[in-house]
């Protein structure tokens, strides 16, 4: 099993340190995760968007990334495979609110070692590293039920709308109360 060591000295160069990426565009949760690295160690660095991150990775790649997968302006996704394409030594997580089987998927082929839900703590990020190298993807994943193929993209559409339940409603072509008493309900079953 492959470990994350953290630096003998606390006083030691940064270079010493392992280095860690964080994109997220919540600020709030992207800075709680960094304090908490900084603290156990690591040499931390965030970035609020793709962009903002690949000119950080274009400065200094990191050794490992964390990268939100929803994000205004460019995807997680996306930044994933620029990642990939400039260093491919950085092991790299996938985070995100709204997770699905199809883009863990795609995740886990353009070159992610994880797929991990929000929320997220220090902990869970390190466990994850610290797991043997990327796991091998399935080759057949039980197919999620209907009800929860909506209940996703019902997700995804609200979040692109920045929870403005009419403007959702008039991208999914339904009425805003039907929409209301769908978000009513509990996340169906995978």
């Amino acid at each position: 099993m492959t470990t994350i060591p953290p630096p003998q000295n606390p006083e030691a160069p940064k270079d010493a340190s392992p280095s860690i990426l964080l994109v997220d565009d919540d600020v709030t949760l992207r800075e709680r995760l960094a304090r908490a690295l900084r603290e156990r160690g690591f040499d931390v660095r965030t970035a609020g968007s793709a962009d903002e991150a690949m000119e950080q990775v274009r400065a200094d790649s990191p050794e490992m990334a964390v990268i939100d997968l929803r994000m205004p302006g460019r995807s997680g996704l996306d930044l994933l495979h620029e990642m990939r394409e400039h260093d491919p030594a950085t092991r790299v997580l996938v985070l995100t609110g709204y997770g699905s089987i199809a883009t863990a998927v795609e995740a886990t082929k353009l070159g992610a070692e994880g797929y991990l839900p929000k929320p997220v703590d220090a902990d869970e990020l390190l466990a994850a590293f610290a797991k043997n190298g990327p796991q091998p993807v399935p080759e057949h994943f039980a197919t999620p039920s209907l009800a929860r193929a909506e209940w996703e993209h019902i997700q995804r559409v609200l979040v692109d709308c920045g929870g403005n339940i009419s403007e959702a409603a008039r991208r999914l072509g339904i009425h805003r109360r039907s929409l209301q008493r769908k978000l009513q309900k509990y996340p169906p079953a995978r």
